[in-house]
């Protein structure tokens, strides 16, 4: 079987691509291992309830945004989306609440009396990553981190800064540049939506629109290995089914950048000197409780998004393991659950590595599981007392599901610290080291979460229908 474009995986930035691709009439292919697209954002669905595997916290979706551009030019309409206000709160030790929207004057009043110690350093902080944002002339702050520009700021702003900075991107103050601390920082003031039925909805509406143009899904559906022509560089993907497809003009990855070039490009065609940099990437793991709660519980709480910190971890390296979690529940119109019920994921991270050491048997790793419930059930009640016994537990995921669900290295989730040096490319770039292999992955994307990958993707799709 030939394609002119052959996409591995089924996630947002694989569907994305191929969906845009079919569209403007390129013949294209998409495989994907699971039974369902949608990648890592796919649902968990179990006992009536939908979880989002994820913060469900989009952005991108405001007028003449992102989306509206990329389903312009598909045959499906987008999925609905809800404008969250706020985006959401942060729960500090104390109690007290910030609430994360996109009114600036209402934004920086709460500066000023969730942080009265500091409340100048808070609100000017903001105002430089506003100018960061939007292309400051002095372009040597950018690269600057963070915290060389929160000396005046007192532990409890600064922990309020960390702890949304790992959310996002996975990083701390004392290491992120400030440039991408604004990116994280000030996206979310800028709008996020609720997607009805979760990202979920995002991956199917792409999957019909691909059919729809004439492109070719195959699910359940494994991709083993690049094949080679004798000139050196691949020419089409093998199937674990036997099959081989060919690529008549280019390969898209949409796995991690791990497994593209540890499984998918092959680490014997791999340089020894980027080899070396993957091994350097780490990402953190994540650690989810997907509970039930009551519908009525909702009005108790601040908002259906409370990003949490539990610990100020003062005199020590900020360590996301220890003291923070993501609290996401359905809204109300969109409940995912049975009658009075709402679906809530809340979101941990991880050390991955932890839980992959070798065992004779399941029962540690289910003593494990067991173990970091408990740890997080407790903090979980512990900052929010409003709960009660308005929740339960329905199931657990450890970065061993992640794994077991999607192959990604140890269950590492989002992007990783650092990124790799591929001569003639750009940092973020989806080039990889052949001319006709692409890679388009939360991995590797220099954008902010699930619009950070589709913004790549529809980059992507631009070079590729350019070449034609």
């Amino acid at each position: 079987m030939d394609c002119e474009v052959v996409v591995v995986g089924g996630g947002i930035g694989g569907l994305t691509t191929a969906a845009l691709l079919a569209v403007r009439g390129v013949k294209v292919c998409l495989y994907e291992r699971q039974a369902r697209a949608g990648g890592c954002v796919a649902n968990f669905e179990h006992l009536g309830y939908a979880f989002e595997p994820t913060g469900g916290l989009y952005s991108g979706w405001g007028p003449d945004g992102l989306y509206d551009r990329i389903f312009a030019e598909l045959p499906v309409g987008p999925p609905e989306v809800e404008r969250l206000s706020p985006a959401y709160v942060v729960r500090l030790p104390d109690s007290t609440e910030v609430a994360v929207s996109d009114d600036a004057d209402h934004f920086e009043d709460n500066l000023r009396s969730a942080f009265p110690e500091c409340s100048a350093g808070a609100v000017d902080f903001y105002h430089l990553l506003d100018q960061i944002d939007s292309s400051v002339k002095d372009k040597s702050k950018a690269v600057e981190p963070a915290a060389a520009h929160l000396s005046d700021c007192s532990i409890r702003f600064r922990r309020f800064i960390d702890v949304q900075l790992q959310t996002f991107i996975q990083s701390e103050s004392e290491q992120c540049p400030l440039h991408q601390a604004a990116l994280a920082l000030m996206t979310p003031r800028r709008g996020m939506w609720a997607i009805r039925g979760g990202a979920q909805a995002l991956a199917d509406a792409l999957a019909e629109s691909l059919k729809k143009s004439g492109g070719s899904l195959r699910l359940n559906a494994p991709v083993l290995r690049l094949a080679y022509g004798s000139d050196g560089l691949p020419m089409a993907v093998d199937l674990l089914s036997g099959e081989r497809v060919t690529a008549t003009r280019a390969i898209v990855s949409n796995l991690t950048v791990w497994d593209t070039y540890g499984k998918l490009i092959g680490l014997s065609r791999t340089p020894a000197s980027l080899s070396a940099q993957l091994k350097q990437l780490q990402a953190w793991g994540a650690y989810l409780l997907f509970l039930s709660m009551d519908r009525s519980a909702a009005a108790r709480l601040s908002s259906s998004r409370i990003l949490a910190l539990t610990d100020w971890q003062e005199n020590q390296a900020y360590s996301p393991d220890l003291g923070q979690f993501m609290f996401a529940a359905a809204p109300p119109s969109d409940p995912r659950a049975p009658d009075n019920k709402l679906a809530v994921t809340v979101s941990t991270f991880t050390r991955a590595e932890d839980w992959f050491a070798f065992h004779q048997d399941e029962s540690a790793h289910e003593e494990q599981d067991q173990t970091t419930l408990e740890s997080v059930w407790s903090r979980l009640h512990a900052a929010m007392p409003e709960l009660g016994d308005s929740v339960e537990v329905i199931e657990s995921a450890t970065p061993r599901t992640f794994y077991e669900d999607t192959r990604r290295k140890l269950g590492m989730v989002g992007r990783p610290g650092g990124s790799l040096s591929i001569p003639g490319a750009e940092v973020g770039s989806s080039q990889t080291i052949f001319p006709n292999v692409f890679l388009v992955s939360d991995t590797n994307s220099s954008g902010l979460g699930l619009a950070g990958v589709s913004e790549s993707a529809l980059a992507l799709t631009k070079v590729l229908t350019d070449r034609r």
